[in-house]
Parts: structure tokens; sequence; C-alpha cells
């Protein structure tokens, strides 16, 4: 399995919006392909955002990532939402290994 990780931070009044963004994000990616996301929001900044999607391999995030740049709109109202200051937006990818009998 492949993952995707990207931080970043949000403005703390615009998480119901950011919400909103991904939701549109996740039914336009959910018509071609699998994926599971998670949010984590950090308990010491709480304008800071993790973003975890696991997809079935990197063809499939490939896959995802371009049908997520064609959505101009998704992507201007997400660079809208970040904190001023902090507009840097960190990413890194990662394999998942399951042993037998582990969670999935």
């Amino acid at each position: 399995m492949f993952v995707k990780m990207y931080q970043y931070h949000i403005q703390e009044d615009k998480v119901d919006k950011y919400f909103q963004i991904q939701e549109k994000a996740s039914v336009v990616n959910s018509q071609y392909i699998e994926s599971h996301t998670m949010y984590l929001n950090s308990k010491a900044d709480n304008t800071r955002w993790i973003e975890i999607t696991r997809y079935k391999d990197e063809k499939e995030y490939i896959k995802s990532l371009k049908l997520i740049n064609q959505q101009e709109e998704i992507q201007k109202l997400f660079q809208s939402l970040l904190l001023t200051g902090k507009e840097e937006i960190i990413e890194e990818d990662f394999e998942i290994y399951i042993k037998k009998g582990e969670w999935k």
C-alpha cells in the first residue's frame, strides 16, 4: 500500500470550510479510485493539520492527484484556508508493511 502524508496550517475560523473542500475532493476521487483518509489536528497547535491518505498503490495516488489537479476551484479554495505566514505544505510518501494478523 502507498500512503501520502500532508502537513499544513489551516486558519482556526476556516475549519468548517476545510472539511467542505475535503468532501468535494473525496467525491471527485471516489468516482474513480479507492482511498482512505484520516485528518489529524494537533493538540499543541490547533492550526496544524496532518492529512494521511492510504491508496492501493502509488499508481492510484498519481491518478488521484491528476483528478484533483483538474479541479482548480478546489485548489484555490484550499489555498485560501492556509494560515498567513505558514502557507507551506509539507508532504511525504510512505509504504505500509503489515504482518499477517495485524491491523489493516
